[in-house]
């Protein structure tokens, strides 16, 4: 996504071929390039004629110039739901659709984890991705009763999305901790940005898990159809 001036009518001319086509849009966070708000009302304005519902989780790229506050509050005003550690159920032709939705945060995979120990500082960060991970435990706990749910991320809570990304930078990508509230109540997808250069397809037990980043589509949107027996990409 990243939103900012240059790509103003690429962005524009996206979510008008995507608008009617689908029942929802949902963005991977980065919705802007610097964060910086003016970026948010550019997106905004690109959205506010749609018809189709909008979803948003923010990524690392909207906290950047910490106005978060103000990039919500115009997306929000222009009818883009931002979900930030919390969920929703949109009704989609008598079905209910219940999406979760967070920004997820670093923390590392197997033989590469952060722990709780050491300095504050870092156990300030497992601290924010244990509030992460119970907020997504929440959120399904919540949505349990829908009839299809959707976990929406910005960062990676698998490793199986990861290949392609240098082995180096992966505990900066996500975490397998926000694997353990999916596998247990197993959502019928996850989706996730954030890695650029990694897999399409993953999966944590039997939960299909995609990288939607627009890198890794190679296009401006990717339609996903839930039938109740399985995930078809199209």
């Amino acid at each position: 996504m990243h939103a900012d001036q240059p790509n103003r009518d690429a962005l524009a001319a996206a979510f008008r071929a995507i608008d009617g086509a689908v029942d929802l849009v949902l963005l991977a966070g980065d919705l802007t390039t610097y964060g910086q708000p003016e970026q948010a009302a550019l997106l905004a304005e690109i959205c506010r004629p749609l018809e189709v519902p909008v979803y948003a989780v923010l990524g690392n790229h909207d906290w950047h110039c910490n106005r978060v506050p103000e990039i919500v509050a115009l997306l929000s005003g222009a009818g883009v739901r931002v979900l930030d550690r919390s969920w929703a159920v949109e009704e989609v032709d008598g079905a209910s659709v219940g999406i979760v939705g967070l920004k997820g945060f670093i923390g590392g995979f197997p033989d590469s984890q952060l722990p709780d120990f050491g300095e504050p500082i870092l156990r300030q960060v497992y601290a924010e991705t244990t509030e992460e991970v119970d907020a997504l435990e929440a959120g399904l706990e919540a949505v349990k009763g829908s009839d299809y749910r959707i976990v929406l991320l910005h960062y990676s809570p698998t490793v199986t999305t990861l290949e392609g990304e240098p082995r180096g930078i992966w505990p900066f990508l996500g975490t397998d901790r926000l694997a353990e509230p999916i596998a247990e109540h197993r959502p019928d997808v996850v989706l996730h940005g954030h890695t650029h250069a990694g897999r399409f397809e993953g999966a944590i037990g039997d939960v299909p898990v995609f990288n939607v980043a627009v890198p890794v589509l190679g296009r401006d949107f990717f339609v996903f159809e839930l039938d109740g027996a399985a995930v078809k990409a199209a």
